[in-house]
């Protein structure tokens, strides 16, 4: 961790554990072991994973294996989103019919309400504040996006969502320029690290063993390797996100990309009143590099948007440092947003990795020739999407180890669902910058240029990066 001139701390992981400590760090593993379940990564795919296994059979051998510490990665880095958004929806309709993909939706809806009713039951305190999600438009071609984007939701069984107008927008939060919103219940603000600390917690309490300090190196059939010696069980669950690449032979499964926060200092009531958003809804918006924020526990925005959004060779940071540009470009956009915090200073800033894969859909998997099984490729909406994700990792492995049969969660689209390996380097780092420099320019173009139509630079974009 270290402070700029201007007095930003950069890096230390995040803001979330500058604020709420780093955590005591558990054992590594000690020499060759065995399990039932060997869980590989330690966030909220992960201990969710081991949460709901063994609440259903709770003589299960459930070992947990985390590189560094619990919640180290995109759990205890992310914007505090718990909403129903999930990567791959579209894709999931046009594959599987529109049925399966809003049966997928409504899972994702439902989550919501399961991640904050398991966190009260169990006594996990994490500044949870269920104000929904507010997306909002400040050009033209935005608004049309976010009348479109309006409609797509509705189609899809979302029928408490909410379309306001300029004076609307501007009596839940004054964003500047704000010519639009779309409102949905299904989301709350939380603060990320506590709820990864008090889940660990919860699953430690629950008999489920975690190992921290032990990266694991490569994974095989019932086998996870580490430095310090191998976990055999019959089901060997990767929930590594965007860490997955450190693999070996996963370098190309799913990208690492990039992503960056800052934190303000607690702002003042006068500050509070020229903004409004007194209902604490998570905020976002329709440009094509879009930004999402919260308005903390304690009287701060926290901020974020892509930064510099992938690393050559699918790297990724130790300790969540971000460069300079990065973090003067989201103080632009906080600004830009909010134009009476121009004084407010920026106190943390920090950087994190969410896994991409190369069709950008989410998915959960398990082989049962090999008792492998994986959930991630969140592309940002993890927070949610890691429990529904948990929740159908223990209905397969149930149903393959005869406790169970095929549940409502097994059936949905994204289960087992196949999609190709990235490019090699240099294609991928090509493509990638290549994809969000044109994002940006699109976005400055409509703001520079107003018009109803969006700039076909972001429609070229989205052809060549395969979303959608």
């Amino acid at each position: 961790m270290s402070s700029s001139a201007s007095g930003v701390v950069n890096g230390g992981v995040s803001f979330w554990y500058a604020d709420d400590g780093l955590p005591a760090v558990r054992e590594p593993l000690s020499g060759d072991a065995s399990a039932d379940v060997v869980v590989v990564g330690g966030g909220y795919t992960g201990l969710w994973t081991a949460y709901y296994l063994k609440k259903a059979a709770p003589f299960l051998r459930i070992t947990v294996l985390e590189q560094k510490f619990c919640g180290y990665g995109a759990s205890g880095r992310n914007g505090g989103w718990l909403y129903n958004g999930i990567a791959g929806r579209d894709r999931y309709a046009r594959l599987h019919g529109r049925d399966a993909a809003v049966r997928l939706q409504r899972a994702m809806n439902d989550t919501v309400g399961e991640v904050i009713a398991v966190a009260a039951a169990e006594g996990v305190e994490a500044d949870v504040h269920r104000g929904g999600v507010l997306e909002v438009a400040t050009t033209p071609a935005q608004l049309a996006r976010l009348r479109e984007f309006h409609e797509h939701e509705l189609s899809y069984g979302e029928k408490d969502r909410e379309l306001f107008g300029a004076r609307e927008t501007a009596a839940r939060i004054r964003v500047a320029d704000a010519v639009g919103s779309s409102w949905t219940p299904h989301g709350a603000r939380l603060h990320p690290v506590k709820l990864v600390k008090g889940l660990a917690s919860v699953v430690e309490g629950l008999g489920v063993t975690i190992h921290e300090s032990t990266p694991v190196t490569e994974i095989r059939p019932r086998h996870a390797v580490t430095p310090y010696g191998t976990v055999r069980a019959a089901y060997v669950l990767r929930c590594t996100e965007g860490f997955t690449a450190s693999l070996k032979g996963q370098r190309r499964t799913w990208l690492p990309m990039n992503s960056s926060m800052i934190a303000t200092e607690p702002l003042t009531e006068e500050q509070w009143a020229a903004i409004g958003w007194d209902g604490r809804e998570t905020l976002g918006d329709m440009a094509h590099a879009y930004m999402y924020a919260q308005r903390t526990a304690d009287g701060r925005i926290a901020l974020g948007g892509r930064g510099v959004p992938y690393r050559f060779g699918s790297r990724t940071d130790n300790d969540g440092r971000t460069q300079a540009a990065t973090v003067e470009a989201l103080r632009e956009i906080l600004t830009r947003f909010f134009p009476s915090l121009v004084g407010a200073r920026v106190e943390h800033a920090w950087s994190g990795v969410l896994g991409v894969p190369r069709d950008w859909c989410a998915t959960v998997t398990l082989d049962r020739s090999t008792g492998l099984g994986w959930a991630g490729g969140y592309v940002g909406s993890g927070v949610a999407t890691a429990n529904l994700a948990a929740r159908t990792l223990r209905d397969l492995v149930q149903q393959d180890s005869g406790q169970g049969g095929r549940t409502e969660l097994t059936e949905l689209p994204w289960v087992n669902h196949k999609v190709r390996r990235w490019e090699p380097e240099p294609f991928r780092w090509l493509g990638v910058h290549g994809m969000y420099a044109t994002y940006r320019t699109a976005d400055r173009r409509e703001r520079l240029r107003p018009a109803v139509e969006s700039s076909r630079l972001a429609r070229f974009a989205d052809r060549v990066a395969g979303r959608g």
